[in-house]
């Protein structure tokens, strides 16, 4: 789009957003090719009809030459001539520009003294952050502050483990996993993409998996930025100081998950201090099943056909003198720079389709797709609790995070 024709929608924003009909927009903005029926759709859930408006105005801008004279011809066409009149002659009127004076002599400065002067520039970009649009396709890239995100510039960017247990023993009473191939097929070739070197070991007993994790804490990734565990299998309540759960192996063995998480520290992995540690966990958090509401049958089969879905819950029985009470402890350490993604609120199961894999892997995997090369990955995860949270079946689940980042993580696209 013509700068002048920005600068006329920017001036204009405010008596727009007051006087714009959006509804009658959205069709004829599709078939006009300027929007997307999912971008459309992400528009119509922005707000009220003045916000959709508003964030209507910012997206055209970055829609190409065409767009501006197609605008101004829906508007027309729905019967909003009058703005589309206000929009030209705001076009045609001489722009004013801004007065920065305090900006230009640094700007000046930071030219002639670039080579001498690196941490002054960090200093001025840590006070201003700056926002700046790219247009690639319909792709709005927006770059933050750099001392706010953590650097993912390695290629491969980290190591990515993935262990998916399916077959359990007949002694550890645990059933199949059926539907978890197809999780752990969503997210090898989700990581690669992301430029993780995947590796994936399948049904290991809890010592094995902890031999794997360990082996993995202990390389060198002092030339990686980042480092993601994923772990597949059935889950448990355990007692616990930082992070609950625990993971089973296939001999029904449980392993805390904090445990796991311990072995990636900045104590125990010296060659990822600073650096993000990423687990995403697809197990159940206790044998609760949580209905949302009232409902008349026990069993989630009245609402799967087929009886194909399936909950990853197995109780840990831990006797109640030896629990934790967690108000009862005054300080606890804070893991730095550790991200750990459940795939249920503590305490509850996690369900899963035998046909198409788990609620939760189905919508981390389609949020990546579609998000990883725009947003941090703070801002998918809400995705993702928000579509699991909203899947039309008797039982509900919403995912969530113990978050101790330090700074926002864009994965490397």
């Amino acid at each position: 789009m013509e700068e002048q024709q920005r600068r006329a929608l920017r001036r204009g924003r405010a008596r727009l957003v007051a006087a714009l009909r959006v509804e009658p927009l959205w069709d004829p903005l599709e078939q006009r090719g300027l929007f997307t029926r999912p971008m459309l759709e992400e528009l119509q859930s922005a707000g009220s009809r003045g916000e959709q408006a508003r964030q209507l105005i910012i997206d055209l801008e970055t829609r190409g030459k065409q767009a501006f004279p197609a605008f101004l011809s829906i508007l027309r066409d729905t019967g909003q001539g009058n703005l589309a009149e206000m929009l030209i002659r705001e076009c045609e009127s001489r722009p004013v520009l801004p007065q920065l004076p305090d900006l230009r002599p640094v700007e000046l400065e930071l030219r002639e003294e670039k080579q001498h002067k690196s941490q002054f520039i960090s200093q001025i970009l840590c006070k201003i952050t700056t926002v700046i649009t790219r247009i690639l396709g319909s792709l709005c890239l927006i770059v933050t502050c750099p001392c706010q995100v953590y650097e993912i510039k390695a290629d491969p960017c980290g190591h990515c483990l993935i262990l998916n247990n399916v077959n359990f023993s007949r002694d550890s009473g645990l059933s199949t996993r059926e539907g978890s191939d197809i999780d752990c097929e969503k997210l090898e070739r989700r990581f690669k993409a992301l430029r993780f070197t995947v590796l994936t070991r399948r049904d290991l007993k809890a010592q094995e998996m902890v031999l794997e994790l360990q082996k993995l804490s202990r390389q060198d990734h002092n030339a990686l930025d980042c480092c993601v565990v994923i772990i597949l299998s059935h889950g448990c309540q355990t007692s616990h100081i930082q992070f609950p759960g625990g993971i089973y192996g296939t001999d029904g063995k449980p392993i805390p998950i904090e445990k796991i998480v311990n072995y990636f520290n900045g104590s125990n992995c010296p060659s990822l201090r600073g650096k993000p540690k990423l687990f995403f966990i697809q197990a159940c958090g206790g044998e609760q099943r949580d209905q949302g509401f009232v409902v008349d049958c026990d069993s989630p089969e009245d609402e799967a056909p087929g009886g194909s879905l399936e909950s990853d819950a197995t109780p840990i029985q831990v006797p109640s003198d030896n629990m934790d009470e967690p108000d009862a402890i005054a300080c606890l350490p804070t893991p730095g720079d550790i991200l750990v993604s459940y795939s249920t609120f503590p305490g509850f199961v996690s369900w899963r389709e035998k046909s198409s894999g788990s609620w939760y892997v189905e919508m981390l995997d389609s949020v990546l797709e579609q998000y990883a090369h725009s947003e941090d990955l703070l801002g998918m995860l809400v995705k993702v609790a928000g579509a699991v949270s909203a899947k039309p079946q008797r039982y509900k689940q919403i995912p969530g995070c113990f978050n101790f980042l330090r700074k926002k993580f864009f994965f490397a696209c």
